[in-house]
């Protein structure tokens, strides 16, 4: 079992998920995050302040999988996410150590599905 973590642009998010779903993949979490990287953000003037916003909107997604299905996670995530500019995202791939099912009891890769 695999934890894939996402950071992708917000705009993303519909086109993640169709190409997820292209591959039997529907089971995911969202959440809202904030960072940088290569961008290293932008200069602002709010009247007549200068700032520098260098904290970026992201979406991170987090998506259990079974080991047969990480491929086809990671190849959904870039088909979507990808538009060729900087700051397209990162994509991390970390070993599952348990997942428990609370509802059934079921643990392992039947938690997952």
């Amino acid at each position: 079992m695999k934890l894939v973590t996402a950071y992708i642009k917000p705009e993303r998010l519909n086109a993640v998920k169709q190409e997820l779903y292209k591959r039997d993949i529907f089971k995911m979490s969202v959440t809202n995050a904030l960072g940088c990287g290569q961008q290293k953000g932008y200069h602002e003037s709010y009247r007549g302040v200068e700032y520098e916003v260098n904290l970026l909107k992201k979406l991170r997604m987090e998506i259990a999988v079974n080991d047969e299905y990480v491929t086809q996670t990671i190849e959904g995530i870039i088909a979507g996410a990808a538009t060729g500019s900087i700051g397209d995202g990162k994509i991390f791939v970390t070993n599952l150590e348990q997942c428990i099912r609370i509802r059934t009891k079921e643990n392992g890769e039947l938690a997952v599905g």
